[in-house]
């Protein structure tokens, strides 16, 4: 049975005003999140995944930035544009965020108790000493040994992890239904970054929350996404099976993140990088976003901006003119431009 999509983005475009122009950091992406699923979003920094997790969450700070177009539909019901007061009772209740710096996102001079108390009651009816015996049950949740002596503990106290774990922990207080978890693993080592996505992991199959993983490192996504989304300059380049992504990318880009990843097995005396860097919002007027950074450009990616295709083989999509011709155009339905 297909599980039902419980988090919709429909042509969503954000933009952000850079003196007398709206600069687009997302331009015209659709995806759906379905319940229970573990959804990656890949690419380079600047290539938007921030900025969609932000709107996902009605962050967008206004001004600068701005939604011209598109719907995020959370269980049917389209957030748009709907008031602050509303954005209130969805945002941490159900649906959270795990941001990427948790020294950042803690306040410095409460305790973890205190900070996490405030998280609970604002979406419940718990009383204060019903909040303390929860903190300490979601602690215990996400793995923190001693979970009561780290209520009356400051941020500073606790390790990159252990701060990050409280960081989750808050984001699972009201149990939410979509969990938006933004490089939670970033400024880790990596012991202690595979305890975290084994973390992750367990909740999503203890809870069935749904969670969109946003990161640049593809052996993450290989590690616990279902399915993967690769963006590049605001747009989406590919999306599809982890599986088959990681096996048989299809877009320049893809592959060249994918030849990018270290391999322990081989004796490479240079680490493959993509050369140039990705092009700044508003930049690229004419073809294809990627194409001064492609080995296997021709003519017409200079001429003209590809479409974002369909296979109806398999469901998977890319936006690349070689696909097409490799594939044959009749399997293909033209998604989005």
């Amino acid at each position: 049975m297909d599980k039902q999509s419980i988090l919709q983005i429909n042509d969503l475009k954000v933009s952000f005003q850079s003196g007398k122009r709206l600069l687009p950091a997302v331009d015209g992406i659709s995806f759906q999140l379905k319940e229970g699923e573990i959804l990656g979003i890949v690419g380079e920094s600047g290539s938007g995944k921030s900025v969609t997790s932000l709107a996902a969450m009605g962050l967008i700070p206004s001004p600068p930035g701005k939604i011209e177009k598109g719907e995020i539909i959370f269980e049917g019901k389209n957030l748009t544009h709907i008031s602050e007061k509303e954005w209130r009772k969805i945002r941490g209740n159900q649906v959270s965020m795990i941001f990427q710096e948790p020294m950042t996102s803690l306040n410095p001079l409460f305790t973890i108790g205190n900070q996490l108390s405030e998280a609970i009651r604002l979406h419940t009816d718990l009383s204060k000493r019903e909040a303390k015996v929860r903190s300490i049950e979601l602690l215990k949740l996400v793995g923190i040994p001693r979970a009561e002596g780290i209520l009356t503990e400051h941020p500073h106290q606790l390790s990159g992890g252990m701060r990050q774990r409280v960081m989750i922990a808050m984001a699972m207080a009201c149990n939410p239904r979509v969990l938006i978890a933004d490089e939670p693993t970033t400024a880790l080592d990596v012991t202690i970054q595979a305890q975290i996505l084994a973390l992750m992991k367990d909740l999503n199959k203890k809870t069935n929350t749904s969670i969109i993983l946003i990161t640049h490192d593809l052996g993450v996504v290989a590690e616990i996404c279902e399915r993967v989304i690769v963006m590049y300059a605001g747009q989406i380049v590919e999306q599809g099976d982890v599986r088959k992504i990681l096996k048989d990318p299809q877009h320049p880009y893809t592959k060249g993140l994918l030849k990018s990843v270290p391999d322990l097995r081989g004796k490479k005396e240079r680490l493959y990088s993509i050369p140039g860097t990705v092009p700044a919002p508003g930049t690229v007027q004419q073809g294809c976003r990627f194409a001064a950074r492609c080995a296997d450009r021709f003519e017409k990616c200079h001429a003209a901006a590809p479409d974002l295709y369909h296979s109806e083989k398999d469901g998977h999509e890319v936006r690349c003119f070689l696909h097409t011709m490799k594939e044959g155009s009749e399997h293909h339905a033209r998604v989005t431009s």
